[in-house]
């Protein structure tokens, strides 16, 4: 394995995301101490802050902070409820100005991402996180700020990513290690959990200057799989590659609103988020031999799940949900207050790899669902997404129906949402590569341009046209905003 002599990777790390989007895109919230919560204002004391700003975290606040905690530290604390438009927009946003000086390697969440490094960045990085954070600034605006590490590898950078937060950059040489390294905590390291670290330090390793003493076959063992081992070599410095994942479940998970904690709105709330784990299930090809579903319950929890028999229709997986509900009902104090619900599809099949018993195969009532919903399918693609649902669709306050869960994979957005999926309250922004020309486009008006409607936003990115007289380009940066937020900005943020 290769052992690089000079840093080859850069980690971006977004400073206290969600809040400074927020604080980017309403300038009233702009030096205070903000708090992201996911539902109204009027119920922020029924839970708990998703996201702090940088004033607030250096007021003692984190993140998954009850709020009322949150106000006893800081009694100027302001809450605001999320936004995962703005997110979303500013996510993309952002991939497009950084993509302007280095192309992205990976991105790991939407506020995280990797690049390798070129012979330019290696020989000057400070002068490449210069750019990035110029670029940023200039095009989408100064509240948003990112932590810059660089290192030979890319756990290495994350970590040195951590050590000057918020908006600073740490450069990790290899001559210089192991020795930034040392100082840190165990739980600072990532992959190490309370367990993990509970296993080593019954192994005698209670530093980060142990772990670097120990061998590659013993970390093997300790984590009994070979992700020890390439820890090992990871924090040695050595070119340690990311392997391969394949797709592994299909989720969504939701936070209930005050007036949803209980049993018939959490189940009500569970056949929106299976229904759409299902429908992603079925546009990627695949189908489930297992359904999960969990409850977050004050001052407990509840977790089931139930065999499937390779299947993907809505009949099918929302049938299995009923007799875990009907589980959960027994099992579950009816005044229990649920704070969240989420539902996984897992197990999973290719649809070219699909074998069924020859009884379920050859059931007539099974083919009958599995055509109805593909006709759903098909009525949902043609005249909306929701125009035929399988029973009621009556998604929680709030208007966002459940955050995915994507079986480990960052899932890209542009190649995640298809046209027709888009709201009619939002607008494409497009920015052409080539003469930078920026414009407002329906997605009503592309859907009449193209051949089928299952085209997906990276295809848009591709293909569209700049309009601007003289340039007629081919290809753009696009993001989405809603039609009330299409004034005042650049690049994509006011």
């Amino acid at each position: 394995m290769r052992q690089p002599e000079t840093i080859e990777c850069l980690y971006l790390d977004f400073d206290g995301f969600f809040a400074s989007v927020m604080q980017q895109a309403m300038p009233a919230l702009r030096g205070k101490p903000v708090g992201v919560i996911p539902f109204e204002v009027k119920n922020a004391r029924y839970t708990v802050v998703i996201a702090c700003s940088k004033e607030a975290k250096a007021a003692g606040c984190q993140n998954v902070m009850p709020t009322g905690e949150a106000l006893k530290i800081c009694p100027e604390m302001v809450f605001v409820m999320q936004r995962p438009d703005l997110f979303r927009r500013a996510h993309n946003a952002l991939l497009n100005e950084i993509r302007c000086e280095i192309p992205i390697d990976t991105v790991k969440s939407i506020d995280e991402l990797t690049c390798v490094l070129d012979k330019r960045a290696i020989a000057d990085p400070q002068a490449l996180a210069s750019r990035l954070t110029n670029r940023i600034r200039t095009n989408i605006g100064e509240q948003i700020t990112c932590s810059i590490g660089f290192a030979a590898n890319r756990l290495l950078a994350k970590l040195a990513c951590k050590m000057d937060k918020p908006n600073g950059v740490t450069i990790w040489h290899p001559k210089d290690m192991p020795t930034p390294l040392l100082p840190l905590p165990l739980s600072e390291i990532s992959g190490i959990g309370s367990r993990m670290e509970a296993r080593l330090n019954k192994a005698g390793v209670w530093t980060t200057r142990d772990l670097m003493k120990t061998q590659p076959k013993q970390l093997r063992k300790l984590w009994n799989n070979v992700n020890g081992e390439r820890m090992w070599y990871a924090l040695h410095g050595y070119d340690v590659k990311a392997q391969p994942t394949d797709r592994g479940m299909f989720g969504h998970a939701r936070v209930l609103p005050p007036d949803w904690r209980n049993i018939p709105k959490a189940r009500d709330c569970s056949r929106l988020l299976l229904t759409k784990a299902a429908r992603r299930t079925r546009r990627d090809n695949y189908y489930a031999n297992r359904l999960s579903m969990w409850l977050d319950i004050r001052d407990g929890g509840w977790y089931a799940e139930r065999t499937l028999p390779c299947v993907n229709d809505d009949h099918a997986v929302l049938s299995a949900l009923n007799e875990l509900w009907e589980k959960a009902k027994r099992e579950v104090r009816p005044r229990a207050e649920i704070v969240r619900v989420g539902v996984t599809l897992m197990n999973l099949t290719h649809g070219g790899e699909r074998q069924l018993d020859i009884f379920l195969n050859d059931d007539e009532e099974r083919q009958g669902w599995e055509n109805l919903t593909a006709a759903i399918d098909y009525l949902n693609r043609k005249f909306g997404k929701r125009v035929v649902t399988l029973g009621p669709w009556t998604p929680p306050p709030g208007g966002y129906a459940g955050g995915k869960i994507s079986g480990g994979l960052f899932m890209s957005f542009l190649d995640d949402v298809v046209l027709r999926d888009i709201d009619d309250t939002e607008l494409i922004e497009a920015t052409c590569i080539k003469c930078l020309h920026t414009w407002l486009q329906s997605p009503v008006q592309l859907l009449l341009k193209v051949d089928h409607r299952d085209v997906t936003l990276a295809e848009v990115a591709k293909d569209i046209r700049c309009p601007r007289p003289h340039c007629g380009h081919s290809g753009a940066r696009i993001t989405l905003v809603r039609n009330e937020d299409t004034s005042g900005f650049v690049g994509g943020m006011p």
